[in-house]
């Protein structure tokens, strides 16, 4: 018993010594997270600041558009990265057969004055294809300066400062890319990153917001590795940290309790009353600190270990493509082919159309700047889908699972609901859940005005949402409203800032008397051996 407890001390002391740093600035940056305005652009927000429609007749149908941009599309995909500009469309009889990738996605946008069909296929190339011409358009230069003045109201001092492929600013968007980096000479020294693809505005920031940036997200999720080359083991190293400061949490918990003495009963303390045994400013520190918040504090390290997802025990969180596809029955309607832009009621208000189909069944929906959808009429379409048509949907994603149980949430549930900087734009009301009868017990989550599959959980999924969200973001119950959660999440950031600090102190001086305690030993061999010679 007694070596098991030396062996816990020293576990503890050389795991701390080791991540205190790694402790103390993790708790730092995750403070500056928790006030950082989010630079990817949410839906709502490019909504917000995008271009009036203004729809005119004369403008191509959808299916007139991605037929003449046929061999276009299959040359752009075969030879890689296109050229940043404008290629000359193909006329209808040059289309290629109709074996082609179908159509997952479609809205009719204006990009910098020019009215864009935007299209995501069925493989997850995006396309913007022109609505005068059908030719298959890249955002040049000079159209995302255009954009960029759009985006800001009107400011005149835009300027590109490059166009690169990748970004660390930018995650989960390489089919976006490459992306035009813009300054805007303004008061707030704001920058964009705008995809050549497709026009859209994908970062937005400030200096504040940069500045929160670096010293919050591209500190805690250790992306300094990317930077210098290192980003393929970046994932490794988190796994590896996150693992390590749970070990050293937890064993200090376990010799936090075995030194606490609180005297209950009538059981003795440590001299002059205390209830710990440390005199000194920063052990007493480092030991209330753990103790009060150190449950807390393994939380947070065995919540950022499970983010690893270490030996994938947990399912991938978003439906494969493959999966999608099954799901919206890889068809696009002749509504949806056929339907020719014309003037729509709404006016300056109205700036993006979008088509969504699911079988044989297919809807149009105006955007608004505030983020409202509406249906439009037109031939052979519904104002949204029928549950029969997302029950068919589900079925097919399922395969020969069969469907245990159908609901209208009109609420947020524990795992379909916003973060703190979303709303009904990103996480629209009502849905339909639908339960599956496999061993997975899986949840699916469907948006019925514009058929889209909005969560995909199995029972893994979910315990991850506790082992991970839960317990890292604590977003649930009555903690996910603020300020109550601001209040709660400071509270014990605190406790963890002191915790690493105080680690800081105590690990720096244990190593300094561990190297003194060398040097004097060696010292006292030497004289020993020249006595004895």
């Amino acid at each position: 018993m007694k070596a098991l407890k030396r062996l816990l001390f020293e576990v503890h002391r050389w795991l701390g010594i080791v991540l205190a740093l790694f402790m103390f600035f993790w708790f730092v940056t995750g403070l500056a997270i928790m006030y950082t305005t989010p630079a990817a652009q949410s839906r709502s927000q490019r909504l917000a600041h995008a271009e009036t429609l203004a729809p005119e007749a004369g403008w191509l149908s959808l299916g007139e558009a991605w037929d003449r941009s046929a061999r276009q599309r299959k040359a752009a995909k075969a030879h890689g990265p296109r050229a940043v500009g404008n290629t000359p469309a193909e006329t209808s009889a040059n289309r290629l057969p109709a074996d082609e990738p179908g159509i997952a996605d479609a809205r009719l946008v204006r990009s910098g004055g020019e009215p864009l069909w935007l299209i995501e296929d069925d493989h997850g190339h995006y396309f913007a294809l022109s609505a005068t011409d059908g030719s298959l358009h890249d955002i040049s230069v000079g159209q995302a300066l255009k954009i960029a003045q759009n985006w800001t109201g009107g400011a005149s001092d835009v300027m590109h400062l490059e166009t690169v492929e990748k970004t660390v600013k930018i995650r989960n968007q390489d089919a976006l890319s490459p992306f035009h980096h813009i300054a805007i000479d303004n008061d707030t020294g704001e920058e964009l990153y705008i995809s050549a693809r497709t026009g859209e505005v994908l970062h937005a920031s400030t200096r504040v917001d940069r500045a929160f940036y670096w010293a919050g997200n591209w500190l805690h999720l250790l992306k300094p590795l990317d930077s210098i080359g290192l980003g393929h083991i970046r994932h490794d190293v988190q796994l590896w940290l996150g693992l390590s400061a749970t070990i050293a949490t937890l064993t200090g918990l376990i010799i936090g309790w075995l030194r606490w003495r609180p005297g209950f009963g009538g059981k003795p303390t440590y001299s002059q009353g205390r209830t710990q045994p440390y005199r000194e400013f920063w052990f007493k520190w480092h030991f209330w600190s753990g103790l009060i918040g150190g449950t807390v504090v393994l939380f947070w390290a065995i919540s950022g270990f499970i983010d690893t997802n270490p030996g994938q025990w947990f399912s991938p969180a978003n439906p494969t493509r493959e999966e999608l596809v099954r799901y919206s029955g890889g068809k696009v309607p002749a509504a949806m082919r056929d339907w020719r832009p014309v003037p729509i009621d709404g006016g300056s208000d109205i700036v993006e159309l979008g088509w969504r189909s699911l079988g044989d069944e297919a809807v149009l929906l105006s955007y608004t700047r505030d983020g409202q959808r509406q249906p439009q009429s037109a031939t052979n379409t519904v104002p949204q889908f029928s549950q029969a048509s997302l029950v068919a949907g589900v079925q097919r994603l399922a395969g020969d699972t069969q469907l245990e149980r159908l609901s209208i949430l009109t609420d947020y549930d524990s795992y379909y609901y916003p973060r703190h900087h979303q709303g009904l734009t990103e996480k629209p009301l009502p849905v339909l859940l639908v339960t599956l009868a496999d061993d997975a017990g899986t949840r699916l989550y469907l948006d019925p005005q514009d058929g889209r599959l909005l969560a995909k959980l199995d029972r893994s999924r979910r315990v991850f949402r506790w082992l991970y969200s839960g317990l890292h973001h604590w977003d649930f119950g009555w903690l996910y409203h603020r300020p109550i959660w601001d209040a709660w999440m400071l509270t014990w950031v605190a406790f963890g800032s002191v915790l690493g600090a105080s680690s800081l102190v105590v690990g720096w001086r244990r190593l300094r008397q561990t190297f003194r305690i060398k040097k004097k030993t060696g010292r006292k061999v030497q004289v020993a051996s020249e006595a004895a010679g």
